[in-house]
């Protein structure tokens, strides 16, 4: 059997990568691939060039601002310590993420059913929010302890509000339309529910999640500088009380790599979980 009655045998078997659309839609996805890979790098690449130029141009005292190669040298000698701190700090900002996302999502789903309970109780958790973190953390401390259950409060705090506003707004913003021929089949509130409002809520959920993957880190560190011995929030501030610059990078390097894993995390289950949205054509 000659190349062409193979062809004519398995249909569309290879003229898919021939077709003019399939290929011009290939190479701008692969445009965009690229674009979120390089883009982000050159960034990164240029922050570090600018830190380092004034650094050089106007002769800062390294211990007031260390170099980026001091700051990389640290990383190295020090890997241990800082992945030591590191650990602890990840797991209080992972358990706030999860607690405070889902208390968010739970009171989010009783503020849509029960108007009542949303115009009493919304206002007070827009008032709390309103306190700043530094406020509330060393009350959670004297309630708490010193341990990691004050950490991971003040990260679910910081996780609460944004996830509790967007929630709200997802479970809000259902097509009445949709909401009328779920009512005329006949359904119940659960199935509105899981079937409907939900389904809707879920790009403001993830909206919200990427917020919270970095505010967590956030709340976790300020949770530590009220009182901890371990962390990266107690690494920071021992290493300002001794002036020593470029262990305090480090631990803020290892704090912000911290927030983009997280974040990229979360990223990949949107992709993973809303696979119905169309990819950015931009």
């Amino acid at each position: 059997m000659n190349t062409r009655s193979l062809d004519s045998a398995v249909p569309g078997a290879f003229t898919a990568p021939a077709d003019p659309e399939y290929q011009a839609w290939a190479a701008a996805r692969q445009k965009r691939l690229w674009r979120r890979r390089i883009l982000p790098a050159l960034g990164i690449v240029g922050l570090i060039f600018l830190w380092w130029a004034v650094i050089a141009v106007f002769d800062v005292k390294p211990f007031i601002a260390p170099t980026p190669w001091a700051v990389l040298e640290t990383l190295y000698a020090k890997r241990a310590v800082l992945l030591d701190n590191l650990l602890p700090t990840a797991m209080e900002a992972a358990g706030g993420f999860v607690l405070g996302n889902l208390a968010a999502i739970a009171v989010a789903t009783v503020f849509v059913h029960n108007k009542t309970l949303q115009d009493i109780f919304f206002p007070v958790v827009l008032m709390f929010n309103a306190v700043p973190l530094v406020a509330k953390a060393p009350v959670l401390v004297l309630i708490m302890g010193n341990g990691m259950e004050p950490k991971i409060t003040i990260a679910a705090l910081v996780c609460f509000f944004p996830t509790l506003v967007n929630m709200v707004r997802g479970l809000e913003s259902v097509n009445p339309q949709a909401m009328e021929l779920m009512r005329v089949l006949s359904a119940s509130k659960t199935e509105i529910f899981f079937r409907l409002r939900l389904l809707n809520a879920l790009p403001y959920l993830f909206s919200a999640l990427r917020i919270a993957a970095s505010m967590c880190v956030i709340g976790a560190v300020v949770g530590e500088w009220v009182g901890a011995t371990v962390g990266i929030g107690a690494m920071i501030l021992q290493a300002t009380f001794n002036f020593d610059s470029p262990l305090l990078y480090a631990a803020i390097v290892m704090s912000a790599t911290l927030s983009g894993l997280f974040f990229l995390l979360v990223t990949l289950a949107e992709k993973w979980v809303i696979r119905w949205q169309p990819e950015n054509v931009h």
